[in-house]
């Protein structure tokens, strides 16, 4: 059965590389898939890309766009398109989440969802938590702190590589703009690695 999976992380855990990868297995296969990215993007219009290369054309998608109204017009042209990937997902709007869910309940094809679970301020984003609520399968993308402890939390970072807490929620950025941190160092703001978290790190090896 078609379902629709969130897969939610915090920054740099590897998303857009796994979902390039799973569109990758699909084609290996002979299948064709959907890749949409959010034009609010403006870094690659119309690029899926990671941070090791991998990189993939895909559709753009406004807060006005419907989703399953494209994929249904694209799916009922050409019924060799078996899966539907969204890249930087948090960007949805809530009725486009919706709309995602109605792609495997009415077209049977399954929607792999990949982004972000909170902000810079630990505010969920609206596609993320439509989509901790709809989806049927969760799926956490793990990536560490600079202590070592599990990542999930974004921290926004300004020149001088200082916590940012006040500001607009959506800022375009990647490593120059925001660092994926436990809840403790997110809380005191703490970005890099001090002394004493190395040598704590250090007595655990």
């Amino acid at each position: 059965m078609a379902k629709l999976y969130f897969y939610y992380s915090a920054m740099n855990a590897g998303k857009s590389t796994t979902l390039l990868q799973s569109s990758y297995n699909y084609n290996e296969r002979g299948m064709e898939t959907l890749l949409f990215t959010p034009a609010v993007d403006t870094r690659s219009p119309g690029k899926i890309w990671s941070r090791i290369g991998l990189e993939s054309n895909a559709i753009l998608f406004k807060k006005d766009c419907d989703i399953f109204e494209y994929a249904s017009q694209r799916v009922a042209s050409n019924d060799n398109i078996t899966c539907v990937l969204i890249d930087e997902a948090q960007f949805l709007t809530k009725q486009q989440v919706l709309q995602l869910a109605k792609i495997p309940d009415q077209l049977r094809v399954p929607v792999l969802a990949y982004g972000l679970r909170t902000d810079f301020r630990a505010e969920p984003f609206e596609g993320s938590k439509y989509l901790l609520a709809w989806a049927d399968e969760l799926i956490e993308i793990k990536t560490i702190c600079h202590c070592g402890s599990k990542a999930t939390m974004n921290l926004r970072i300004d020149d001088n590589n200082h916590a940012v807490r006040d500001g607009e929620q959506v800022q375009i950025g990647g490593n120059d703009r925001y660092v994926a941190t436990c809840r403790r160092h997110f809380q005191q703001g703490v970005v890099t690695r001090t002394k004493k978290s190395k040598q704590s790190l250090q007595e655990l090896a």
